[in-house]
This record gives C-alpha cells, structure tokens and sequence, in this order.
C-alpha cells in the first residue's frame, strides 16, 4: 500500500520544449545517473533509449511521448519524455494533462523558441509547476542572461536564478549553485557521475554574492518572512531558501532555473535534486476535480483509500499485445483482473495485464496505487482522455480538447489485399492519435487522411508500411480549408408539405447570419420565446443548422466563425414536427449562406526562421512570393538574425528545400499553426474551380 509517506517521494514530470533543445539528451543523463540505464544513449548515433521508434531514431527527432521510471535519493520519479516539434503537440497536450510538474529546456543559443512558447502555455493552462533547465551552455553564442530576459518578455514569467555557470561556451565547466554556495564541478573521468563540490573561487565571489541576492530579492516579493530578513539585513539559510523557491514554484509565482550541459555530463545531478526540492508530489497539489452524474462537483484526494478515479491520457497500438493504454491513477488503487466503469461511455471494462514502462520496453505489475503512472492491456471501449472509475461510481475528469487538422492528402491501397488492412489500421491509428482523422469524400469517394504538419502524415504513412505492413499510395498534401461568411444576411424560410393522411408538415422560420471574428468559432442563438417556437422544435433547429456547418456551400469544407441567430417563426400544433423545424433550418443555412457572400479561408502559420545576416534579403524576397506578412526581425548572437512571418500553409510545401538553397544550408525555420484567414478573391476563384474541376 502507498501511505502518505510513499506518496511525498513520488514526482510525475514531463520533459518538455522547442524541437533540437537537448530533452532526450537529458532524460538519457537522468537515466545513466540514476542508474535505469547503464550506457549514455545519443539521438545523434540513433541509440536513444527514449526515441525507440525508427522513425525517430532516422530522424534524430522525438515523435511519441515515451514514459519511464527512476529512483533518485530514495524518490520515485516517472518520467515522460515529451515530443517538441509542433506537428505532434497534441503528445505534449494529454501528458501535462496527467502530469504534476515540468523540466522546461532551453537552447542557450536560441533561448525562447516558437515551440517552447507553446508547451510553456499549454503547462499554464493545466497550471503544471515547472523548473526551467538552459541546457548547451558550452556551445558557441551560449547566453544564459538573455535566455532569462526572453523567459520574461516572450513566457511573461518570473525566473529565479538558482545557479550561476562557470566558464562560457567552450569554457563551461560546471555551476555554482547560489542557494548553498559551493562551486559544483562535473568528473569526466566518470562521464559526470561525481560531482565534485569546491568553495567558490575568489574571482567568481563578488559575481556570485550580487546573483544570490537579486535572487532573495525577488523571493521577497513572494515571501513575507523573506521580505523581513532581508529587510533586516539577517543571513538566509539554505532550507528557507528552497522552501520559498518551493512555495512560489507550487503557486506558479515563479520558476527556478538551471544551467547544464545535458551532452557534455555537466549540470544533470543538480537537475534532479531540483525536482525534488521544488516539484510537487501528488500531496502537494489540490484533490482532483470532477463531475457527477447530475453535473455536481467532486473531489477525490490522493490517497489509496478514497475510490478509484484514474484518467486514461494515451491509447497506442502495440505489437506484441492489444491496445495499451497509458492511465494516471488520482485516487483509489487499481488492480490486474479488477471491472472498472467507463462513465463517459458507460460502458463496464476489465483490466487485463498491468504494465511499469521503460519507453517501449515493460515489466509486469499486480497493481497502481494513487499518484500512480502505468499502462493497462485489455480496455475495449475507453480512448484518449476518459475517465475510469469503480464499478457503481460515477465521475467524469475533464476531458482534452485536441487541434484541428490543417493538412490532408488522399491515400489508397496498393492492392486488393491492402483494402481491409488499410481502412482497419487507419482507424486503429486514429484511436491512438487525436489530432489524426480519416474520412471518406462524398464525391470522389476517396480516403483522406489529416493531420497537424506534413512530418505528421509523412510519420503515419511511414507506419502504415513498416509497422503495420500495409501498402498504400499516398497523393500530394493539400490544405485543410474552411468556410465563413463576409457580410450580414437573413434569411425567412416556410416548409409546408402535405402528407396522405391530411396530417401535413409545416415550419416557418426566420434566420440571422453574423460573421464574427477570426477564431471565435460557430455560434447558435434562439432569440424567440417558448410561446412563439416551444423548446423541442428549436432543439431540432440548433441540430440541423450546427449539422449545416459540417459542409460549406463553396466546396464542402467546414464552416467557422459565425453566428446564426434564430430571431423569428411559427409552428401549428397538429403540423409542426422536430423533422419538419431540421428541414427548413437545412434550407434557410444552405440559402442564407448564399446571400451572406460566402468566403474562403485557409490556414496561415506562424513561421521563425534563424539564419546568417547576409542571407536575409534573399529569404524576405522569397517569402514576399509566398504572400508572407514581415512580423518581425531580432538579432541573436553573433551575426544571427531571427525572422518572424506569418504565411499561408499553401506557401510552404518544400520551403526546406527552398530555404536551404537560399541560405547554403545554414538557416533553419520552425512553423506552427497562427489562426485561419481569407483567401485572396482571385485565388479562392482559381481553388474553387480546380476543386469543382472546372
């Protein structure tokens, strides 16, 4: 059983940042140190113990969350090691979901990057406690300071320095942690593993005496008790020291920040200690909340004794068993043979076999207690994001809102044999992966498959053929447009129609159509009273006009960023009927649409390339021909500029190629998604008529 004790030395955290930040390098040192692992894996030879999947090996790239287990100072910490290219941020989504604190790492070089804003607001969403870690200190243009004043301007955060580095760039050498005051130096002798503590040099003394006292004077601003010593001049001890940093790391007041050199063996160990010192243990944070069956608030405290209530965050196909699905237990104890409820689905399910990972590697277990990270086999109906509770229990955790797909291409089998295979293993995918759909074109009646980025789809079709052995075709990416309207319209519509027993069907209603603004959504709004239209027949309304919104009338595509009002109508008593009200409203959007100029949008992502000065006015031209919009242009170290554009997804096919043949190889760029916008008049034009092949 987990008491109370158990529970404080158990840390759940996510490794999280910007794609190429050092997060696999790191985790591989926490494993080496801690003693999971007994060889260093490098993502650059492919021997990456948490990149298990070949496709991440090839690409040097992590592409799913893998999950794994270490002991460290007699803590147990799980750790899940998170994805940071922006095509698979949905894996970064339902792990901070479960979490209950992060290791935030920075490039020292690139600091703040597109996708380490990302994650760091998808943390502030699930109010996740985090540390930050600025790795790669002994590269060339490594600048920790800048990398703190980015944290602010860019993650509007606090940042508490905890470690001054030793040494710059190829001279880094190790810390000197500012809370105890020692120089902390890493053997390479024994590839890091002794970290050997010396008094601080005399020359780094004053240097580092100002830097512990900026950091005690921002803990004042958090700390009563700080504020009085330090305003009476009083000596601070290292235990009050971290447990204000604690504090005001647990409210989300502050972050603690690091400096390492995660491939060079230097700065891990006191990495590790941080998360001890300043992550929660599931005691620290609040009871998990949930809803009951009548929609009242629950509450379940971590502790073995309470009922079961765990939260299944990541269904993925396995080969050698079913589905697996990975579960964090909140409360209660979760056992190998035990029924559980699904209360979304309310379906009853049995837990089959009990699993500890170790990225893809597994050992058997009977039982998850509170606080918990694990994977079960044998779960029929449950997916992505549902809760699971005792059997006669009921209540539902909030569930996980993934992105919309912005990229599609058709796919089709190879052959006869690959038909069934094809359309079951796609399916199968979908279970694991929210922000991937299937769907079938009503016209051509192809398959299309959509997805987050090209590198997305490019990863799943790789699958289909050397994972799941299934031939497939696959066409040219397209975009994944959306409709809206550009002006006001009304729209009065009448369904009458007679039936045979003298009984007709009879609806008369009025609709509004408002375009709002970009990113707002769909909206639908009754504004007639109960005696006018009664409640049942406005329902079948709201059906049929949000079901109208699936399909737009230019080319099919769905229909965002507007309001429909329902402002006027009639019914008879003997005549009116749901189906009749779901009729008329289908005619009055079809017709209104019409008349409300219906317009095309497509999605414009936000695009930060980094690349050499003297390269810059032949990457702006070129990005001027992709209809790009000049957000910004800041200098980095040395003559490294970084370019910030907004530009259409239909403009970005191949830029790799493009940007590496304008710059020598020597600029990067990173894109992620920014908000929908119309489409130029003379290119919807010219895309409506491709479509409707015209």
């Amino acid at each position: 059983m987990a008491g109370e004790d158990d529970l404080s030395r158990l840390r759940n955290i996510g490794i999280m940042a910007h794609i190429d930040a050092g997060k696999t390098t790191t985790t591989e040192r926490i494993l080496f140190y801690s003693g999971r692992s007994h060889k260093m894996g490098e993502v650059h030879d492919g021997n990456a113990i948490m990149d298990w999947m070949e496709q991440e090996q090839e690409r040097g790239i992590t592409i799913t969350s893998a999950a794994t287990t270490c002991q460290w100072k007699g803590y147990r910490i799980n750790i899940i090691d998170t994805p940071g290219h922006v095509d698979f941020t949905v894996e970064v989504e339902r792990c901070l979901r479960v979490l209950d604190g992060a290791v935030a790492v920075f490039c020292a070089v690139g600091g703040v990057e597109p996708q380490s804003e990302t994650v760091w607001r998808q943390a502030d969403r699930y109010r996740v406690p985090r540390i930050a870690y600025i790795n790669k200190m002994d590269r060339t243009g490594a600048d920790h300071e800048r990398c703190l004043r980015m944290m602010v301007g860019r993650l509007n955060t606090v940042p508490l320095l905890t470690q001054l580095p030793v040494g710059r760039e190829e001279n880094f050498r190790g810390v000197i942690d500012l809370i105890t005051e020692k120089m902390l130096l890493f053997d390479e002798g024994s590839q890091g593993a002794t970290v050997v503590e010396e008094p601080i040099p005399a020359d780094l003394l004053e240097e580092s005496t100002a830097a512990r006292m900026a950091l005690i004077e921002k803990l004042a601003d958090f700390d009563d008790g700080v504020m009085e010593k330090f305003l009476n001049e009083e000596t601070f001890t290292a235990a009050e020291l971290y447990g204000a940093i604690r504090a005001a790391t647990l409210t989300l007041r502050a972050v603690p920040v690091l400096c390492g050199t995660s491939f060079k063996n230097r700065g891990v160990q006191p990495l590790l200690d941080a998360v001890l010192e300043y992550l929660p243990s599931p005691l620290d944070l609040p009871p998990v909340q949930g809803v009951s069956q009548d929609g009242e608030l629950l509450a379940r405290k971590a502790s073995d004794q309470e009922k079961l209530c765990a939260l299944a965050f990541k269904i993925t196909s396995d080969p050698f068993v079913d589905n697996l699905a990975y579960v964090r237990v909140y409360s209660g104890v979760l056992r190998s043979g035990d029924k559980v409820f699904n209360p979304l689905k309310r379906k009853q399910e049995k837990i089959g076999r009990m699993l500890r990972m170790h990225a893809n590697k597994r050992e058997e277990i009977k039982e998850l207690h509170a606080g918990d990270i694990g994977a079960v086999v044998g779960l029929k109906f449950t997916t992505t994001g549902e809760t699971l509770c005792q059997a006669g229990d009921f209540i539902i955790l909030d569930t996980m809102e993934f992105p919309e797909p912005v990229i599609s291409v058709a796919i089709e089998p190879k052959g006869k044999a690959d038909e069934e295979k094809l359309a079951a293993t796609l399916d199968r995918i979908a279970v694991e992966d929210p922000s991937f759909r299937v769907r079938t074109d009503p016209d051509t009646g192809q398959t299309i498959i959509a997805g987050m980025g090209e590198l997305h789809l490019e990863i799943i079709t790789d699958r289909l053929l050397r994972e799941f052995k299934v031939g497939a075709n696959v066409g040219r990416p397209q975009v994944a447009y959306k409709e809206s309207i550009s002006r006001p319209a009304r729209k009065e519509t009448k369904f009458e129609h007679p039936t045979a027993g003298g009984k007709g069907q009879y609806a008369h209603l009025v609709l509004e159509f408002v375009p709002r603004e970009r990113g707002v959504g769909f909206e639908f709004v009754s504004r007639v009273d109960e005696e006018q239209i009664p409640p049942s027949l406005v329902a079948a309304v709201a059906k049929s006009v949000t079901d109208s919104m699936t399909s737009g009338v230019l080319l099919g595509f769905p229909v965002i960023d507007l309001e429909v009002i329902l402002v006027d109508g009639s019914w008879h008593e003997d005549e009116s009927t749901p189906q009749a009200f779901g009729i008329a409203a289908n005619m009055a959007c079809r017709q209104g649409m019409l008349e409300a100029a219906p317009i095309l949008l497509e999605p414009v992502m936000t695009v930060e390339i980094t690349l050499p000065e003297g390269f810059m006015g032949e990457v702006i031209s070129d990005l001027n021909g992709r209809r790009a919009t000049i957000m910004g242009n800041d200098a980095l170290s040395g003559d490294l500029r970084v370019l910030q554009a907004h530009v259409p997804l239909a403009e970005m096919f191949g830029y790799s190629t493009d940007l590496r043949s304008a710059s020598q190889g020597r600029a990067s760029f990173t894109m992620q998604f920014y908000r929908y916008e119309a489409v130029p008049d003379h290119l919807a034009q010219q895309i409506i008529k491709r479509v409707r092949g015209l």
